[in-house]
C-alpha cells in the first residue's frame, strides 16, 4: 500500500476522524499561528522602525500638537485647554484637539505612519506614552517629525515667556505663557540693569572659555533690596530678553529634600533661568539660627549643605543660570552668597533721582524735562523712602492727569 493510499484510508477510519484527526488540525493551526507570529516579529525588527515617546519628556506635547495639526484627522479625540496672554493682558482660551488613547495612522511624505497612544491609570499619576511606527528603516523620518514638532511649538510660544513649576520630581509649566515684558520697562538705578544684561549676555556667549579654562559653566546672581523695588519684575524682563523660560523653586515646600533639590536643578528645562525668591525666608544665617534656635527650627527636609551642595556640588548642574532674591541680605549665611554660588551681587533699593524721571517721563512722554525733574525733587524733598511699586500705583491713580500727580505728590507715601 502506498502512503498515499495509506492517508486516504485514514478518512474511512472512525477513531481518527473522532479525535486524531482533530489533534492534527490543532498542531498545524498552533504552528501556523506560532509562525505568523514569528515572521511578524522578523518584519517588525527587520523592516519597520519604531519611536516611543512618553509623557515625561520634554517632545511629548509638542509631538501630540504636531499630530494634531499635520498629520491625523482622527474622528477619536482628546481636548487640551490653552489660555493665551494678549498684548493688551487679557487672556484667551483656546482649545486644541489632539489623538485619544487607541490607534491612528497619518501619511508623511509618502510613508504611513501608525500612531499609538497608551494611557497607565494605575499609577498614582496618568502615564501616557505615544509609539510612532513606519516602515522602512530611515531614522531621519522620526528626526524630521521631531524638528517639525519642536519648530511649531517655538513658534507658538514666540513673543512669550513660559513659567515652570516643580511638582513631585519634575517640571511643569505654570499657568499660561506670558507676553514678554521690555527689559527697559523695569527702571533700576543707573546702570544696574546694563551690568546685569551685559554679564548674562557675556557667559550665554562664551561657554567655550569657561570650558578652556576648566571652569563650571554656570552662573549665579543676587538681587536684594527692600520690597517693591522691582527685583522680580526685572528678572522676568531679563528672561524675556535673552529668550529663556523661567523654573520657579519654593525652597519652602514641605515637601522639598536635598535628594529632590538636586534633581530638580540637574533637569530643569533648557534656556531656562532657575528663580529663588525670598531665599531667606528658606535659610537663615547660621550665626541667626544659633541665637534663637527654637525659632528657625526647619520645617522641611531640605538642609543648607543639601542647598549649597545642589549649587556647586560634585552633582550640580552646567550650563545653569541661577537668580536669587532677598529682602534681608544680613540674614543670608556667607556660604551660600561666596563667589562660586553667587558670582553677582547687585542692590536694587528704593528710588533714586534717576529713577523717579525716568519712570515719570515713560508714563508720560509727552510732558516736557522739567516736569520729570521737578517730580522727582518733590518726592526726594519728602524725606521718606518710596519703592518703584509706589510710584507705579501712584502713576496708575492719574493715568492722564500728569498735573495732579505733582499737586498730590504727598499721596505717595501712603501706597
Amino acid at each position: 500500500m502506498t502512503l498515499i493510499e495509506y492517508l486516504s484510508s485514514l478518512g474511512d477510519n472512525p477513531y481518527f476522524g473522532a479525535g486524531a484527526g482533530l489533534f492534527g488540525m490543532g498542531v498545524l493551526a498552533a504552528v501556523g499561528r506560532k509562525g505568523l507570529q514569528g515572521a511578524t516579529i522578523v518584519f517588525r525588527r527587520n523592516l519597520m522602525i519604531t519611536m516611543e515617546v512618553t509623557s515625561r519628556d520634554k517632545s511629548y506635547q509638542w509631538l501630540l500638537q504636531w499630530i494634531t495639526k499635520y498629520g491625523t484627522r482622527s474622528q477619536h479625540l482628546s481636548v487640551e485647554t490653552e489660555f493665551q496672554e494678549s498684548a493688551a493682558g487679557q487672556v484667551k482660551t483656546r482649545f486644541h484637539f489632539v489623538p485619544s488613547p487607541g490607534s491612528h495612522y497619518f501619511w508623511y511624505n509618502k510613508n504611513l505612519v501608525i500612531v499609538e497612544r497608551n494611557r497607565d491609570n494605575k499609577v498614582m499619576e496618568v502615564f501616557e506614552t505615544v509609539t510612532l511606527t513606519a516602515f522602512g528603516r530611515n531614522r531621519e523620518l522620526f528626526m524630521n517629525i521631531l524638528t517639525e514638532a519642536r519648530n511649531l511649538a517655538l513658534l507658538s510660544n514666540e513673543g512669550q515667556t513660559m513659567m515652570y513649576s516643580a511638582v513631585g520630581p519634575e517640571w511643569r509649566p505654570l499657568g499660561y505663557p506670558r507676553r514678554k515684558r521690555p527689559l527697559n520697562s523695569v527702571i533700576l538705578d543707573r546702570g544696574v540693569s546694563e551690568r546685569i544684561f551685559d554679564d548674562i549676555q557675556g557667559f550665554i556667549n562664551n561657554s567655550k572659555w569657561y570650558i578652556e579654562r576648566g571652569i563650571p559653566y554656570r552662573r549665579g546672581y543676587l538681587l536684594y533690596g527692600p520690597p517693591g523695588c522691582g527685583k522680580s519684575s526685572y528678572i522676568m524682563a531679563l528672561a524675556g530678553a535673552i529668550d529663556y523660560s523661567i523654573c520657579v523653586l519654593n525652597l519652602s515646600d514641605k515637601g522639598m529634600s536635598d535628594d529632590r533639590l538636586t534633581h530638580l536643578l540637574t533637569n530643569a528645562p533648557e534656556q531656562s533661568i532657575i528663580l529663588l525668591e525670598d531665599i531667606d525666608a528658606a535659610f537663615v544665617s547660621r550665626d541667626v539660627t544659633k541665637e534663637n534656635s527654637i525659632a528657625y527650627q526647619g520645617m522641611g527636609r531640605l538642609t543648607l549643605s543639601g542647598l549649597l551642595n545642589a549649587l556647586d556640588g560634585v552633582a550640580s548642574a552646567e550650563a545653569r543660570i541661577l537668580f536669587m532674591t532677598t529682602n534681608y541680605i544680613e540674614r543670608l549665611d556667607k556660604a551660600l552668597i561666596r563667589p562660586g554660588r553667587v558670582d553677582l551681587k547687585e542692590y536694587v533699593g528704593h528710588a533714586t533721582d534717576y529713577q523717579l524721571q525716568q519712570m515719570f517721563r515713560r508714563f508720560y512722554p509727552d510732558e516736557p524735562e522739567s516736569r520729570a525733574q521737578e517730580f522727582s525733587q518733590m518726592v526726594m524733598s519728602l524725606e521718606q523712602p518710596v519703592s518703584a511699586a509706589q510710584v507705579q500705583g501712584f502713576f496708575m491713580m492719574y493715568k492722564k492727569e500728569p498735573d495732579c500727580v505733582v499737586k498730590n505728590i504727598k499721596e505717595i507715601v501712603n501706597l
